[in-house]
């Protein structure tokens, strides 16, 4: 399946239709794969039933194939990863990495800057009650280098506070699951949206109290509408044909900067994808954060302030 030991991975939530800015993110995940010779893949990040939209998951694969962007393997549902979860929680208990908390969500956002103060760290939370699973954080400056955005530092107890694991409803949280599953496929470089900068040095941490390998990380631009906001199924993006366009493929080239010739504009898919692999430069997106875009998916502002973009809030 490669000549390298890279492995890339798209992870899409199966909240909606695959739209242009997850297609941005596939595509840039995809070409770094490519370019290495390694291996691509798709995983349905399908772990909160109350979210999801029947049948997105299977307009999203189809999707990428329409736009060219075949993955390897089989795709991995994290909803047949529940035990492996579950264990990891038990585990991170056991070893007094993490507690029970019965604080709300409402609890939490009336504290200042929406940080968890720790309040149950030494209340005895028992498994009966309603509660919710926190890792234990601390003050020390967790730093990683990424490879598009620079160094990053957080100090987790005072940036995020002490961050969930499992939620009061039992499903199991972005955080722990995303974690996991990278390190069970074998990712290497994750290569994803910038709006997800944040959420890494508590996916770092969460690595090292569980003893996993460390990947590379790279996160890209997001690409903004005309108001400022996040292309999003939350802020109404617009779902792409499911047989994917020759020009809104090159489109996403362009927002990628990856500047490619306009006679493409006018090739197949295919031919598209061929020229990107030899050519894509993912250095070109260095420092940038953000991209607005008209209603035309063209470029008219570049912009490098990654704070001014939706996060992963803590909880």
């Amino acid at each position: 399946m490669s000549d390298t030991n890279y492995v890339g991975r798209f992870a899409p939530s199966p909240t909606g239709p695959l739209h242009f800015g997850s297609l941005i993110a596939a595509l840039a995940g995809y070409l770094e794969a490519r370019s290495q010779g390694g291996t691509w893949l798709v995983r349905i990040e399908d772990i909160d039933p109350p979210r999801e939209v029947p049948g997105s998951a299977d307009s999203i694969l189809r999707a990428l194939e329409g736009f060219g962007l075949t993955w390897d393997g089989t795709v991995l549902y994290q909803s047949k990863r529940l035990d492996a979860y579950r264990a990891a929680v038990a585990g991170l208990l056991a070893a007094g990495h993490a507690y029970r908390c019965r604080c709300t969500r409402r609890v939490v956002n009336q504290q200042p800057g929406g940080i968890y103060g720790g309040q149950c760290r030494s209340a005895g939370v028992t498994a009966g009650e309603e509660s919710s699973v926190r890792v234990l954080t601390n003050q020390l400056p967790l730093a990683f280098e990424d490879a598009l955005q620079g160094q990053i530092v957080q100090r987790l107890e005072l940036d995020v506070g002490d961050y969930v694991v499992q939620r009061r409803d039992r499903l199991f949280a972005y955080q722990l699951a995303v974690t996991l599953d990278d390190d069970y496929q074998g990712v290497t470089e994750i290569v994803r949206g910038c709006d997800l900068l944040d959420s890494t040095p508590r996916q770092i941490h969460l690595r090292g109290l569980l003893g996993l390998s460390q990947p590379a990380y790279a996160h890209h631009l997001v690409a903004l509408d005309q108001s400022g906001q996040k292309l999003s199924k939350g802020t109404g993006a617009a779902a792409l044909a499911p047989k994917g366009s020759a020009s809104v493929l090159f489109q996403a080239l362009e927002v990628l900067c990856q500047i490619p010739p306009p006679d493409l504009r006018l090739e197949p898919v295919s031919d598209q994808l061929i020229w990107a692999i030899k050519n894509w430069d993912i250095s070109r997106l260095q420092k940038i954060s953000s991209v607005k875009l008209d209603e035309d998916r063209n470029v008219v502002q570049t912009l490098h302030d990654r704070l001014a973009i939706p996060q992963i809030q803590p909880q």
